[in-house]
């Protein structure tokens, strides 16, 4: 198969695959799942990448979304507070408040 014919979705598994702790590709892959109803690997994707890079704050909010519209808000609320944390000791004001904001809305 070439490459003009794979998917964006097949090069970014390939990356991944290669360069798994890669923080923005495995965040690409993790969107390009949402984005393609994969909720399943989105969610493995996501962990994967708090996991290996916790100070990647844009995963926290993307995650916390997915799982507020799956119904998953205890899941939500954790990830969403794993975020505040990681947010704060960059010193992204803006991420943390959009996380804060979420959580306040999801009580």
């Amino acid at each position: 198969m070439s490459a003009a014919k794979k998917t964006r979705r097949e090069m970014l598994e390939e990356y991944v695959d290669k360069n798994p702790d890669d923080a923005f590709s495995r965040y690409g892959l993790a969107m390009e799942c949402v984005n393609g109803g994969d909720s399943a690997a989105a969610d493995i994707h996501f962990q994967a990448l708090i996991e290996n890079n916790p100070d990647y704050v844009p995963a926290y909010l993307m995650y916390a979304q997915m799982l507020a519209r799956e119904s998953r808000t205890s899941e939500a609320k954790k990830i969403l507070s794993s975020g505040i944390v990681a947010a704060t000791k960059k010193g992204d004001e803006h991420a943390r408040s959009e996380l804060q904001a979420l959580l306040s809305e999801l009580g």
